[in-house]
């Protein structure tokens, strides 16, 4: 029942979701000349051969599956993957990744269909899976049962089912039971996250295990390392990463009170969307940009708007804290990507969509909590101050993220064998 009236819903507002398409792009939320894909139109050609459909919503999940792409191309290299996604930084990440990775002749990109009815039927029509992947908690009742009427067959992989999102479903069981007994394998990535899908009627749900964990370590140039390595000289630096609205005045604030004991000290903050970069600098008093050509200051705050250089800033900063953790509801950002390149990890209190990772650092004492601008300041300069004690929670974090290595291939496979 709530399928059929989301249907019905979506088809009604279909003709206002054109003039929202053409505002986003003119937010640089959308590219203008691929909203067309957003209708499931499309001029190229469907490849010959089999059709793998992967979707994955952002740059998070997108990074995740990298090494599954690389394993679906040494276990099936004549098959094409389709993957969509459903942000503009995503399909940037794509277009510099997949290159180095030899990926770009094996791996169509394209920007999902919104969920109506008629838009995905007219995507299936022309690209002719033959199985569909989405990732993590992309569940979309029309994509879904447009798939399950068409007979292809559908996996669910790294599929996470937070607190917050199981109590919302267990309000609505039909409708959770419809969509996730559609699926012909879940691979969850963990056994709370199995439990919760099972329970809502996902009784494919297995534990795989968290795609996350097996990513290698985030790119940087090196060139441009050493550039910046070169010119910040031995002056501390710790970085704030992945920040979200209210927290970069947090940032300063702590910035303000170390800066007390730490003369030239460096505070980059990388936010999760640089597009926020110029409205942050205004809220900072005019902090130095790097997207704007600025260079790191002297000492003071420097806003790293750039995309696609996180690695970079966990290469030089040996400090970091994790964002969208202070403020609540909060939920974190993955802190594996710091743990994996070494980095003494800060983050707030709200991290429950990484529950297991924080879990897993906490038991390696390898991430310390803290809960305002006072205890942020507090523990980054214990940490300056005593480098050795953060060079040790890096490693020890590095350590205890390793042995995934074989999770992308075993994903890999899984998909393959969905294949009829």
């Amino acid at each position: 029942m709530i399928h059929a009236a989301w249907a019905i819903l979506a088809t009604l507002i279909a003709p206002a979701l054109r003039p929202y398409l053409r505002m986003r792009a003119r937010g640089n939320k959308e590219i203008a000349v691929r909203l067309a894909e957003r209708r499931g139109i499309d001029h190229e050609p469907r490849p010959v051969g089999r059709v793998l459909w992967m979707h994955a919503a952002s740059v998070g999940e997108t990074e995740s599956i990298l090494p599954v792409l690389v394993e679906l191309h040494r276990q099936a290299p004549m098959m094409t993957v389709l993957l969509t996604t459903g942000t503009v930084t995503s399909a940037e990440l794509l277009g510099r990744r997949l290159p180095g990775l030899g990926l770009e002749r094996h791996v169509v990109h394209r920007f999902a269909p919104l969920d109506v009815p008629a838009w995905v039927r007219r995507f299936l029509d022309h690209w002719k899976p033959d199985a569909a992947c989405f990732v993590e908690s992309e569940l979309w009742p029309n994509r879904i049962a447009a798939c399950r009427r068409r007979g292809i067959p559908l996996m669910l992989i790294n599929a996470r089912m937070s607190a917050g999102s199981f109590a919302w479903w267990r309000r609505a069981p039909r409708a959770a039971e419809r969509l996730l007994s559609a699926f012909d394998t879940i691979r969850a990535r963990s056994e709370e996250d199995a439990q919760r899908l099972r329970d809502l009627g996902g009784r494919s749900a297995i534990r795989a295990g968290d795609l996350k964990f097996a990513a290698p370590p985030l790119p940087a140039d090196t060139a441009e390392l050493d550039a910046l390595r070169a010119r910040i000289g031995d002056r501390p630096v710790w970085l704030a990463a992945s920040t979200h609205p209210g927290e970069e005045a947090l940032i300063a604030d702590a910035h303000r009170r170390l800066a007390v004991d730490h003369p030239g000290l460096l505070t980059i903050i990388a936010p999760r969307h640089p597009d926020r970069g110029s409205a942050i600098a205004r809220e900072l008093g005019d902090a130095p940009r790097r997207a704007a050509g600025d260079a790191p200051p002297a000492g003071g705050l420097w806003i790293a708007d750039t995309l696609g250089e996180l690695g970079l800033w966990f290469r030089l900063a040996p400090i970091v804290f994790v964002g969208r953790s202070l403020p609540p509801p909060g939920g974190g950002q993955n802190p594996l990507e710091p743990a994996r390149l070494g980095c003494a990890i800060l983050t707030g209190p709200h991290t429950g969509n990484f529950t297991d990772h924080h879990a897993l650092l906490r038991s390696a004492d390898a991430v310390i909590v803290v809960n305002d601008a006072s205890s942020l300041a507090e523990s980054v300069g214990s940490l300056l101050r005593d480098p050795a004690r953060g060079i040790a929670m890096g490693q020890r974090a590095a350590a205890i993220i390793g042995g995934h290595e074989g999770l992308p291939a075993e994903t890999a496979t899984a998909l393959l064998a969905s294949l009829r």
